[in-house]
């Protein structure tokens, strides 16, 4: 609160006391000195009773010029008093004058302590006026999940599968099979992503790889882990921003995550939750073949958001999305795992001082279907909610669902549908999508056993070269 005009009303208060008592004084002295003029000139010129006279006046102008300098002090308390009772009542009355109307800053000067937490008003110096006070948004103190997406969302890309003999009839150009996402691992263009994501695809397919700012440039497979579902794809760019890895190892059950990518091909897709559990084992997902100790999230993960990052608080990528079997449980591959693959990958490309050209996995023969591994949990899911494909019996234990066919695929030519459940393959049990990889390996034609709406059927499948 503001008290300057307040002192400056008690100084005047004062100042004014003083010179009243003061003036008085001096009347008082020139009265006498009028009365004794008035008596030296009556008397004449007798000596002795001027004496007399001026003995007398003298003695009385030192006692009344006593008294007053007494009464003089007394006056000066008594103002001064006066002042202070007078400043603090119209110290109160400003006080309630300020609850109620507007300071006038710009008239009178005020100090405050500064504040993390709020701003004072700021006076605008060519209007004259003061601009509303702002307190600190929550909304900008406790977004830490937008802070975090911001350090990593350039670093992922859309990756597009697109075969240019197969175009959509009213829009023309090559058709899109498949897609998925993918994070940039280092500066030269190499993207990691799902192994998944950019096998199972025909010859006449390219991998058109789509940045953050929107540029779009072909990608080539470098190296391939079927196994971990790993695969990284080169592209020819240089001076790009890698993603920071953080550490899947020190990671905890209840951690903030979010999961970037593009689900359904909604690109630049985000989607938060806690880690559910940091250690589940590949045989509890009925993966066999793979000791892997998966991530559990509840950020939703689906179709488009396979190979895009999983990251932390921190901005550092902690898992690749991978899977998912219902809604509020998916599955991403640990970082650790991903750090070893590139280290390998790195080892072998300085070994071999060129690209090597696909090997193994990716001379895979094409078929033209997106499919989820069937394990205990999800059949009695389906079961419980009665959900596609209907009629499941009971006695299911194993095979693959597909969820996708592509138009004109090999797939598609044979007949297949989405929400069939391939069961066996050549009188070979289905028990993950891994048996199928297995079987395009080969040569010749795929005889399937296939449920649908609670029948069985037969259908034969010649996949593409």
């Amino acid at each position: 609160m503001n008290t300057s005009g307040a002192h400056r009303g008690s100084r005047g208060l004062w100042a004014y006391t003083v010179w009243l008592q003061e003036r008085r004084r001096v009347t008082s002295q020139l009265m006498l000195c009028n009365r004794l003029s008035a008596s030296l000139a009556t008397r004449g010129a007798g000596a002795q009773v001027v004496n007399s006279d001026v003995v007398q006046t003298q003695e009385g102008f030192t006692r009344h010029n006593a008294d007053s300098k007494n009464k003089s002090f007394m006056y000066t308390i008594a103002g001064f008093g006066a002042g202070i009772i007078i400043s603090a009542i119209l110290k109160a009355h400003y006080d309630e004058w300020t609850k109620s109307k507007k300071p006038l800053f710009h008239i009178l000067p005020s100090i405050s302590a500064a504040s993390p937490f709020s701003v004072n008003p700021a006076l605008d110096v060519n209007n004259n006026e003061t601009q509303p006070a702002t307190t600190l948004s929550k909304r900008i103190s406790h977004n830490f999940i937008a802070d975090a997406v911001e350090k990593a969302s350039d670093k992922v890309v859309y990756i597009d599968i697109r075969d240019h003999r197969r175009s959509p009839i009213m829009r023309g150009g090559a058709q899109s099979l498949s897609n998925g996402s993918g994070f940039i691992v280092s500066e030269d263009g190499l993207i990691l992503t799902n192994a998944h994501v950019v096998t199972n695809r025909p010859r006449s397919s390219t991998i058109m790889v789509r940045l953050h700012d929107g540029s779009e440039c072909e990608g080539v497979v470098e190296d391939i882990d079927a196994i971990s579902d790993l695969a990284l794809i080169r592209v020819k760019r240089s001076k790009l921003s890698p993603a920071p890895l953080g550490k899947s190892s020190d990671l905890r059950p209840g951690e903030f995550v979010a999961a970037l990518g593009s689900p359904l091909s909604l690109c630049n897709t985000v989607t938060a939750g806690v880690v559910s559990s940091v250690g589940r084992a590949s045989k509890e997902l009925g993966l066999r073949g793979r000791d892997i100790h998966y991530i559990q999230t509840d950020a939703a993960i689906t179709f488009g958001n396979s190979g895009g990052p999983l990251i932390n608080m921190d901005g550092e990528v902690i898992g690749i999305n991978s899977m998912t079997v219902t809604s509020g449980i998916s599955f991403a591959i640990p970082i650790d795992y991903a750090k070893d693959f590139i280290a390998r990958a790195e080892k072998k490309r300085a070994e071999l001082a060129k690209y090597p050209e696909p090997q193994g996995p990716d001379r895979r023969r094409y078929l033209g279907i997106t499919m989820l591994t069937l394990t205990p949990s999800i059949i009695q899911e389906l079961q419980s909610r009665g959900s596609v494909p209907q009629h499941i019996p009971p006695d299911l234990a194993h095979g693959i669902l597909i969820w996708k066919i592509v138009v004109g695929s090999p797939a598609y030519q044979a007949g297949l549908q989405p929400g069939d459940i391939i069961t066996h393959i050549n009188n070979h049990e289905v028990q993950s999508s891994r048996a199928v990889y297995k079987f395009l390996e080969g040569r010749g034609e795929l005889n399937m056993t296939v449920l649908r709406n609670g029948q069985r059927y037969f259908v034969s499948v010649v996949p593409e070269e």
